[in-house]
């Protein structure tokens, strides 16, 4: 160190905002403190710059070290076979670009099989590769149709990594007990705890978890607070209740009629609705069965309507909404409600001992039939009721396409939906060999995959009709999308005779030909993929 500098540095004192301050302005328009001004002045700012740098690390205190990161928990789970590792990571690094409603081509698309090949892996019972999960957050980040397999999937570490990247905070609020404050479910204090001070979303995640374990155990806590929850909260509180929903739910759903919020009201109404045993049910089949009776002295047995004339207080706290939508008329939306909510049991009694069949198949005097059979069919999703369901469905068919009772395509899917899933798969390969795909689209995707044989059979059928026909191909596009993730691996062969480019009639669409060959190449491809994905998940062989 220069005389100068070290003359400087005794003398001037250690203001390093001061310094910072003069270098920024110049040693032109202010002079450092303690130094002379004159030529030396720029050097003797630095000179002294140079003495603080040293005197500040000199000075500088050792931080106290940070913890030390644990290490991720372990996962007890098996390994993943070499092939299906490879099959993942090739899953998960594909990024297909928005199609925009185009062509897409031969090729499969990989990111639409991830989701099967999840569900089949966690069927299985393996563990994520430690290298894979990085990605396989990044993708579930991306869609959330994916997070519940996707998490399940990947374990307990995926918890770990979640804690460490804010982008992967998503797995904490999905995962049941995924907070860091997250008692086991064994723990009454840590529970009680967490109920009481913890964020919204991780009460509901709390109450979620612990009603599939203990459902009077959920209810118990709920009731505890729920005097003091707010409306929008005491809603999603109760929602949760739906699942394992059963007559020791009565007492508090029955007080829950009273609340301040209608929604509350209602929802709590539609719940008690669906325990056909419960005295809201019983009030409700009581004024159902006021409104509708079979008049035996026609020539014809024929059901007679006569709607509610007022919604009354008692009513309205059952659950019944007094003010009708826009283009309903007053007494025919009372009705409906009625009847929706009165359990299906009351029916045959009522009509002298007839099945759901036959009281579905009589007439409806007064042009009231399509408001009674869309009330009995919300009723029978309500309740879950396959017998019901399968006497307003009717036979599929039917030349009107929808059954008796069914009143939409979605109506029909949801009553689809109470049918085990072999009755429906042939429910739905009967429409579709009668009324063919136009208006099946919602129709299939209620049946379970991979799809029966009669419905894949049907499937195919009906597109090989359509490309034969020269029909309009783009329409069909919704439909070769779920045969994609959805047909049997096994019906590749059935179609390799249609992946040649048909003759096309002179009233086809321009290029249908040649789109049908692509959209069949690129099933046939997929549903090998599919196949090849399911063979490689089996337990590898152990090395002789």
């Amino acid at each position: 160190m220069s005389r100068t500098t070290a003359t400087v540095a005794a003398s001037l004192p250690d203001h390093w905002e001061q310094l910072v301050t003069t270098a920024l302005l110049g040693t032109d328009r202010r002079t450092p403190p303690g130094v002379a001004p004159g030529p030396q002045t720029p050097s003797d700012l630095l000179d002294a710059a140079a003495a603080a740098t040293v005197r500040r690390r000199a000075g500088l205190c050792p931080a106290r070290p940070a913890e030390r990161l644990r290490p991720a928990p372990e996962d007890p789970r098996p390994p993943l076979p070499h092939a299906a590792a490879r099959r993942l990571a090739a899953l998960l690094a594909d990024r297909p670009g928005a199609s925009g409603g185009g062509r897409r081509g031969a090729a499969p698309d990989l990111m639409e099989l991830l989701p099967q090949w999840l569900q089949a892996a966690n069927a299985r019972g393996y563990a994520a590769p430690p290298q894979a999960l990085p990605a396989l957050l990044d993708a579930a980040r991306g869609r959330t149709d994916l997070r519940p397999a996707a998490l399940r999937f990947a374990g307990p570490r995926a918890l770990w990594l979640a804690r460490l990247n804010p982008d992967w905070r998503f797995a904490l609020r999905a995962a049941p007990g995924g907070g860091p404050s997250a008692p086991d479910l064994r723990d009454p204090q840590g529970i009680r705890r967490l109920w009481q001070e913890g964020l919204f979303a991780e009460r509901v995640t709390l109450l979620t978890a612990l009603r599939s374990r203990d459902a009077a155990a959920a209810r118990a806590l709920l009731e505890e607070t729920w005097a003091t929850e707010r409306a929008e909260d005491r809603l999603m509180f109760l929602d949760s209740l739906r699942a394992g929903l059963a007559p020791d739910d009565e007492t508090f759903l029955e007080r829950a009629l009273a609340d301040r919020s209608r929604n509350v009201r209602e929802t709590a109404a539609e719940l008690l609705s669906a325990l056909p045993a419960s005295a809201l049910a019983a009030r409700m089949a009581a004024r159902a069965a006021a409104c509708v009776a079979v008049d035996r002295t026609r020539d014809v047995p024929t059901i007679v309507v006569e709607a509610p004339h007022e919604c009354d207080a008692a009513m309205e706290r059952d659950g019944v909404v007094a003010k009708a939508p826009a283009g309903r008329g007053e007494r025919s939306w009372w009705l409906g409600q009625l009847v929706e909510a009165a359990p299906l049991g009351t029916w045959p009694g009522r009509f002298g001992g007839r099945t759901p069949e036959e009281i579905v198949a009589l007439p409806v005097a007064d042009g009231w039939q399509g408001e009674l059979h869309a009330a009995w069919c919300r009723a029978a999703v309500r309740q879950r009721d396959a017998a019901w369901s399968r006497a307003l469905l009717g036979e599929p068919s039917a030349p009107e396409a929808g059954g008796p009772g069914a009143v939409s395509l979605a109506e029909r899917a949801r009553l689809l939906a109470a049918l085990d899933a072999g009755e429906r798969a042939a429910w739905v390969a009967g429409f579709i060999e009668t009324h063919g795909l136009s208006e099946a689209f919602q129709l299939l995707g209620v049946c379970a995959v991979p799809w029966a044989s009669p419905l894949g059979r049907a499937v195919v059928d009906a597109l090989n009709i359509a490309r034969d026909a020269g029909s309009y191909p783009w329409s069909f596009s919704g439909v070769m999308g779920l045969a994609e993730r959805c047909l049997d691996p096994s019906e590749a062969s059935r179609l390799d005779a249609l992946l040649a480019i048909p003759d096309e009639p002179e009233d086809a669409a321009p290029g249908a030909g040649s789109y049908w060959s692509e959209a069949f190449q690129r099933l046939v491809t997929t549903l090998r993929l599919r196949g090849a994905m399911l063979a490689e998940l089996a337990p590898e062989e152990p090395a002789p």
